[in-house]
């Protein structure tokens, strides 16, 4: 029996990146420039961030936090692009090429962008709702309602059970019937009110393959970008408390699921930049300790 794996090191503590929402100082011009268009970032031709200069100077910044220790500002273009340096690119473009801080960033910006184009109104009294100094967040001016951007939480799990005699461990991946359909990737799924963690793992894993879990252990966290804004993936690990059952796909989100032999997975596995494959390459990882 193998150790369960640890979570990814990028997991933990942010290191080049930390949130903010600080008004109290004006952009300067070498500050990061995050500019959002839609769904898309506009970035420098090479790919890389922009600066506040290569704006137009009566630009709306909104603070987004630092990239080691530099200021980043995010804005919300409402007009075209053409004539702006750079192009236009979606998360995932960007997160394939940059380090990881920098993704995270580039995620922050959609989502604060997206949420402060969809909450401009009060929902109780309608009212244009004013920006709370300091937070992530909004308040009516009139009735008072307070207005946090709000996270959605998913979890995704590897279930691992062993392997034929002399043979190594078997993961369960599946193939999703909407978004990259031709990946190998993990059960997922978003929590409801209500849920934990871990009961939202079990009602996931039992409604997608038809299949109990024991042995749940967490594994680490990422802010995902590609799902919607505010959308933060948890990652679990877990056994098959089965090992002789057979998934059984929902024929709804999923259209295949199969156990794979550890040292034997197929070459369609999720990007280096999602927590999914840190899951599949850490369980890989603590199977051969």
């Amino acid at each position: 029996m193998t150790d369960p794996p640890s979570g990814p090191t990028s997991a933990g503590p942010p290191g080049g990146f930390l949130p903010g929402a600080d008004r109290s100082r004006l952009p300067d011009p070498g500050d990061l420039a995050l500019p959002v268009t839609g769904a898309k970032l506009l970035t420098g031709a090479d790919g890389q961030l922009l600066r506040v200069a290569d704006l137009p100077a009566d630009t709306d910044w909104v603070p987004l936090g630092t990239l080691d220790g530099v200021p980043a500002w995010g804005t919300d273009l409402t007009t075209a692009v053409d004539g702006l340096p750079g192009r236009a690119r979606g998360w995932a473009s960007l997160a394939a090429e940059v380090p990881e801080p920098h993704a995270t960033l580039a995620g922050r910006a959609l989502a604060v962008l997206t949420w402060r184009r969809t909450h401009r109104w009060c929902g109780a009294c309608r009212a244009e709702l004013t920006d709370q100094p300091g937070e992530t967040a909004r308040r009516c001016p009139d009735c008072g309602l307070y207005v946090p951007m709000q996270l959605s939480a998913a979890v995704l799990v590897a279930i691992t059970r062993p392997g034929p005699p002399g043979h190594a461990d078997e993961l369960l991946l599946v193939r999703h019937a909407t978004g990259p359909t031709g990946l190998w990737a993990l059960v997922a799924g978003f929590v409801e009110a209500g849920e934990t963690l871990e009961a939202a793992v079990h009602r996931e894993v039992g409604e997608e393959v038809g299949l109990p879990v024991e042995r749940l252990a967490y594994f680490g966290s990422q802010p995902w970008a590609i799902s919607g804004p505010g959308v933060l993936l948890a990652g679990f690990t877990a056994r098959a408390a089965d090992p002789r059952a057979e998934p059984v796909v929902d024929g709804r989100e999923l259209t295949s699921a199969r156990w794979f032999g550890l040292d034997a997975l197929p070459a369609q596995l999720p990007p280096a930049y999602s927590i999914s494959r840190w899951l599949i390459d850490a369980t890989v990882t603590a199977a051969r300790r």
